[in-house]
């Protein structure tokens, strides 16, 4: 396993989970599709520098997701739009062993032993201790919010929140 100071995710990370080191340092286990790396960092850090290289913060990055698909039960979060870099957590982004997942690298997912068996592009598997659907479900959310973020994009006016009625209705009263 190779061990860096530093971190940004890129097209290779497939996902990372926090794991403490001999000294309670909450450092960050990374799988690449090729390598695994130890990271001094722990993975909320490292989510906020990846999202720092395009010049946007991990609270922005969040807040824009629940613009986007709405107030959801942990939000995924776009990491790097020009790469379409998308990850979501399996767990509360605050727990320190969260783990976080790129979808462009997961191909399919399997129930367990009521956990779910995940399969990667090249070929590794994992097994996390989350029900089937409410994984997929994550997996799902996280697609989403990758497709419309790339589609608003490529095509901002496709996104146009509608105002809703009761604002609409304050205006015309004035």
């Amino acid at each position: 396993m190779f061990s860096e100071k530093y971190y940004i995710i890129n097209q290779h990370f497939m996902y990372m989970k926090g794991e403490y080191d001999p000294n309670g340092k909450l450092c960050t286990i990374v799988t690449e599709l090729k390598k695994t790396i130890l990271v001094d960092k722990a993975p909320l850090k490292i989510l906020e520098d990846s999202i720092k290289c395009i010049g946007f913060d991990l609270r922005g990055a969040m807040a824009t997701a629940k613009w986007i698909i709405g107030d959801t039960h942990m939000t995924p979060v776009m990491v790097n739009p020009i790469h379409r870099i998308c990850v979501f957590p399996d767990k509360s982004a605050k727990n320190d062993e969260t783990t976080w997942f790129n979808p462009n690298h997961i191909v399919r997912t399997r129930d367990f032993n009521r956990k779910t068996k995940i399969e990667f592009r090249n070929g590794q598997t994992l097994t996390v201790p989350s029900k089937l659907p409410a994984f997929n479900h994550k997996l799902q959310t996280a697609e989403q919010l990758r497709n419309i973020t790339i589609e608003i994009g490529e095509n901002p006016i496709s996104f146009i929140i509608e105002p809703q009625i009761d604002q609409i209705r304050l205006s015309h009263s004035r």
